[in-house]
């Protein structure tokens, strides 16, 4: 079992940065993969970026593509998010989860663990 808590959204203003963090209890961090995952008011939740064992491949949406990069701690049992150049349309409720998978995955069905997650709130 892996709990999953997220922190660091907040309000920002278009062109501005925010920093989300997850913590992740237990000791088998570094087996999961981890990603992150979105969901705008109205829509479905939507793949972000993910991040394989090691932190060494990552991979994301294009939507946030040069923007946003995805790392890992595994010391720490932490994976971030830095979020720069932010648009409106990034509003939203930002997950993190955590998958057995070996591989980078972006299908939402490929996780077995989520956080509550953390709301990013980009004005105009």
């Amino acid at each position: 079992q892996v709990q999953l808590v997220e922190s660091g959204g907040g309000l920002v203003h278009a062109g501005g940065s925010l920093r989300l963090s997850c913590a992740a209890s237990g000791r088998t961090f570094s087996r999961y993969v981890m990603g992150w995952f979105r969901q705008a008011p109205g829509k479905e939740r939507e793949f972000v970026a993910a991040i394989n064992r090691s932190g060494g491949s990552t991979y994301y949406a294009d939507s946030v593509k040069g923007r946003f990069t995805i790392s890992r701690d595994n010391a720490k049992n932490t994976v971030y998010l830095q979020m720069n150049s932010l648009k409106p349309e990034d509003t939203g409720v930002y997950y993190c989860a955590a998958s057995f998978s070996y591989f980078l995955t972006t299908a939402e069905g490929n996780y077995d663990y989520w956080g509550q997650g953390t709301q990013v709130t980009v004005s105009s």
